[in-house]
């Protein structure tokens, strides 16, 4: 998949240079992983900051759909800013929110919400919801 290739150059790329980002808490390649890790377990997420208008309006998006989402706020954690370069490296944009409806980049508040206005951000979302279903029904240990 395009995503996992661009996080694994994401991560390659920003651990040839002198990040200040990284000399505290998680190296990049960790970040990598728990970035891709949180995109592939959940239907939608986040990538937000607390204080952000425009993250609040498309948590709210999904909220008044009644569909569950992971926020990762940025503005929370110590390697908040290491998470950002990172997800600037992959989606091309350093702005938050940073959505993923599964496991792909679909944009920001204002590309969710014309999806939406479309009729097209649901349909991904019960896309997501249908594969996971069918995948849990699959006996353990079996592909």
């Amino acid at each position: 998949m395009a995503l996992w290739g661009a996080l694994r150059a994401a991560g390659s790329r920003l651990r040839m240079g002198n990040n200040p980002s990284t000399s505290m808490g998680l190296s990049n390649a960790a970040t990598v992983n728990k970035i891709q890790e949180t995109i592939s377990d959940n239907c939608v997420v986040i990538f937000s900051k607390t204080t952000c208008t425009y993250c609040k309006m498309a948590k709210k998006l999904f909220q008044d759909m009644n569909v569950n989402y992971t926020a990762v706020e940025l503005d929370m954690y110590e390697n908040g800013s290491q998470f950002q370069d990172i997800l600037h490296q992959m989606t091309g944009g350093r702005t938050v929110p940073r959505v993923f409806i599964n496991g792909a980049f679909i944009g920001g508040a204002t590309d969710t919400q014309r999806l939406h206005q479309q009729g097209k951000l649901l349909p991904l979302v019960h896309q997501c919801q249908m594969r996971r279903a069918k995948n849990s029904d699959l006996p353990c240990g079996l592909p």
